[in-house]
């Protein structure tokens, strides 16, 4: 066994090669690098911004416009020099106010900027207000342009996860809640979690669930004709995605975890708007006796 021997207070103190690599590990993991939701960690944030000298043609700030579809062109000297950026409501004023401008520097407003090391909640006002916020590194060199586009799709990717965990469960409270009696939800309960008292599905856990519905009887009085064996699977998959998930880790989930979500989601969302579960009476639709 490697060890690494040091002098301390006196003691010799041992290190072995495998606490070395856990406390390694335990640095470089990004789950524990950095909590906080920094700008930087937006791809926008970090991607070179194309930019035009204040004595660019309006012609060529027009064309970099419509071509790449921006809304927002900065105007600068420099990696580090902004003189200000170009946006269509900078250009449509003044055309409309009647000025002759030809030239970037006559089209150009005040910018807006923040530190790469800023939260990305401290940047939600600015967005807001102007659409955009150019960062700057610590280099001071600008290093992109984050704009309400971009933030939203952020927000997307950190909600999503949530929400679809949110529609899964509720979908599944609704379909088991008429089906069992308590006796039944609390015999679900895990085995080691006596002191806790189930009156109804919400108190149950998502594992909870799973071991309710993978009994065979329990899952016929569902009375939906589809294939247990195949749903347990794929819940049981959500179930340790939402442990992932509940985790809070910066980085998120891989997309083949977001896809898994999304698909059973969407076999939930079916089966309810095909109807082939009557909620209140527990019984497929069309099998109801006719009065």
């Amino acid at each position: 066994m490697t060890t690494i021997e040091r002098l301390r207070d006196a003691e010799t103190v041992t290190i072995t090669q495998q606490e070395l690599t856990d406390c390694s590990t335990l640095v470089s993991h990004p789950a524990y690098a950095d909590p906080t939701y920094r700008i930087s960690k937006l791809a926008s944030a970090t991607r070179k911004p194309l930019s035009v000298s204040p004595d660019t043609k309006l012609e060529e700030v027009v064309t970099h416009m419509l071509t790449n579809d921006f809304s927002q062109l900065p105007v600068m000297t420099s990696g580090r020099d902004v003189k200000g950026v170009i946006t269509w409501t900078s250009i449509g004023s003044r055309l409309a106010m009647g000025k002759n401008c030809s030239v970037a520097r006559e089209l150009m407003e005040q910018h807006q900027e923040i530190r790469s090391d800023a939260s990305l909640f401290s940047a939600i006002s600015i967005i807001a207000e102007h659409q955009y916020v150019l960062v700057r590194g610590h280099d001071q060199k600008i290093t992109g342009i984050v704009t309400a586009s971009d933030l939203n799709l952020q927000f997307q990717q950190l909600a999503e996860p949530f929400l679809l965990l949110g529609e899964i469960e509720n979908h599944v409270r609704r379909v088991i809640s008429q089906r069992f009696t308590p006796a039944e939800l609390e015999s679900a309960k895990h085995p080691a979690d006596k002191e806790r008292i189930v009156t109804s599905v919400a108190d149950l856990t998502c594992g909870e669930y799973i071991r309710l519905l993978e009994n065979p009887e329990r899952w016929d009085k569902l009375n939906i004709t589809v294939d247990r064996k195949t749903c347990m699977e794929k819940f049981e998959s959500v179930r340790r995605i939402r442990n992932e998930v509940m985790h809070f880790d910066p980085n998120g989930i891989p997309e083949k975890d977001l896809q898994t979500l999304r698909e059973f989601a969407r076999f939930l969302q079916r089966l309810q708007n095909i109807d082939v579960i009557d909620v209140e009476s527990g019984t497929k639709k069309g099998s109801r006796e006719k009065n």
